[in-house]
């Protein structure tokens, strides 16, 4: 038996070669994996023997060979062995191959001559030639697979091993060839080619999805960071229902750089504070809606302390999520040990886009990151309120971003008192939001996530809100300004909405 070996990344090679060698296995390799064998005491056959040239071109060219294809294509059938022995090429039963460290290059952000000189041709061909015929050829692609592999000899293995082996190969190779479009497509600025192709390595398999009977399993996007690089303190496995809120409550809260805390319960925010610490912030979100936050998930932009851990201890919550934590704090926070402890960055790096899945396929767009500052939204009807006199208005412009359409947002000064979102109508969101907001309705600032209609002004402005904000851009706008103007609700237009659906 013949075994091929051409390995950029060298780990394990010094139990996998020892392990070929007393099988009788004959090892054929390139340039380093050679020297690397040799000086471990194995015979090795190097591949310039095989094909009669010398590397070439610095390396870009040495197994690209029928030599080499050959042994390793050719079926088990006679007619096929027959010609291999014809052309005096003998046949490779096992390829072990890892590839040159493109997706490390292109992260590094090295130039772009680097980056190219990365992208690997001959292990990419070797790679495919054994998954392809892979009734009688084994591939190997990763260190991680050579314990496993030695678990039984070479001899023992079945087709079905070498059938699982390929899969898994093939899925390296198109990942790999992922990788490579997204950078030439990157370098072209097209953020919709005709064909897309995206890459992702699996973290985890959970438990299940959003319900007991859905499997599920989380993955990281090529060049992202985020919920990827979380450390988990404390709790069980985050669930798929976590994973999803977290993203909302992780992604809302980065976007203050004053010391803020954001409650969320089914992917909705339900509290949002500022405050002079991580402890007062968190109850005012806590206060915003106190029974919505019930085992939700709270997000913290500041390292959490003994004092809020103290507070924390205090309520039932699914996940708590902070850039650190105190040593005192995690002393703290075990009182509660189904509550999960996570850490994260405060960071988030992605490619700038996001998907979801439609019947037969997926949809795809830029992430909603603009918004309007205050200073930019134009005063169209009623009195003409200072709205920079405080953070209402910049605050509710960013929560409702975040609430499920049809969304309304109430604030007042520092933190949410009544958010209404999801609803099939804007009036019901409304009524939603200052049925929650109760007394602290009056005076608050209302963010809308689309353009009013006369009713719900009419609702805002019985309930003592001060000043909305709305897109504008509906064709009974005048009617709305008109009405607003008769209640002495001062009115704003964003000139831009923020559904989420």
């Amino acid at each position: 038996m013949r075994a091929l070996i051409s390995t950029h990344d060298k780990r394990g090679l010094e139990r996998l070669g020892p392990w070929l060698h007393d099988q009788g296995v004959e090892i054929l390799a390139t340039g380093g994996t050679a020297q690397m064998l040799s000086g471990l005491g194995l015979p090795v056959v190097s591949t310039d023997g095989i094909t009669g040239f010398r590397e070439l071109l610095g390396g870009r060219v040495k197994t690209l060979h029928p030599a080499l294809h050959a042994g390793i294509l050719a079926r088990p059938g006679e007619a096929d062995l027959a010609e291999l022995a014809a052309a005096g090429v003998v046949p490779i039963d096992l390829v072990v191959v890892n590839l040159y460290p493109f997706r490390a290059a292109w992260l590094a952000h090295a130039d772009v001559a680097t980056i190219t000189e990365e992208i690997d041709i001959g292990g990419v061909a070797l790679i495919r030639a054994a998954a392809k015929n892979w009734v009688r050829t084994a591939v190997l692609t990763h260190p991680d697979q050579y314990a496993d592999a030695m678990q039984k000899s070479l001899r023992e293995w079945s087709e079905d091993d070498r059938r699982r082996l390929a899969a898994r190969a093939f899925r390296l190779v198109a990942a790999y060839d992922a990788d490579i479009a997204a950078f030439m497509t990157g370098l072209d600025n097209e953020p919709f080619p005709e064909q897309l192709t995206l890459t992702a390595d699996r973290v985890q398999e959970l438990r299940y999805g959003e319900n007991p009977h859905q499997r599920a399993a989380f993955y990281r996007t090529a060049g992202s960071s985020g919920m990827g690089d979380l450390v988990l303190h404390q709790g069980k496995e985050l669930s798929y229902n976590n994973l999803a809120d977290l993203d909302t409550a992780w992604r809302l809260v980065s976007e203050f750089d004053e010391t803020a805390a954001v409650a969320v319960k089914h992917q909705n925010p339900c509290g949002v504070a500022f405050g002079k610490t991580p402890s007062e912030a968190f109850r005012k979100a806590r206060a915003a809606d106190p029974v919505s936050i019930f085992g939700g998930i709270v997000a913290i932009n500041r390292p959490v302390d003994e004092e809020l851990a103290r507070r924390l201890t205090r309520l039932f919550l699914e996940v708590v999520v902070a850039p650190a934590f105190s040593e005192a704090a995690l002393a703290l926070l075990k009182e509660r040990p189904r509550l999960r402890v996570v850490e994260l960055g405060r960071a988030p790096v992605d490619p700038g886009f996001e998907w979801r899945s439609v019947v037969g396929g997926f949809l795809i767009q830029d992430q909603d990151r603009r918004r309007n500052p205050v200073s930019a939204f134009r005063h169209v009807a009623g009195p003409e309120v200072d709205l920079s006199a405080d953070r209402a208005a910049e605050l509710a412009w960013t929560v409702v971003r975040y609430q499920k359409s049809n969304a309304i947002a109430l604030v007042h000064a520092d933190a949410t008192v009544g958010l209404g979102g999801g609803q099939t109508n804007r009036i019901d969101a409304v009524h939603q939001a200052i049925v929650r907001a109760g007394d602290k309705a009056a005076h608050s600032v209302a963010a809308s996530d689309a353009f009013f209609f006369p009713d719900t002004v009419e609702a805002l402005a019985q309930a003592g809100v001060r000043a909305a904000l709305s897109p504008g851009g509906s064709v009974r706008d005048a009617e709305v300004l008109e009405r607003a103007g008769e209640l002495g609700l001062s009115l704003w237009f964003t000139d831009e909405r923020h559904f989420r659906h």
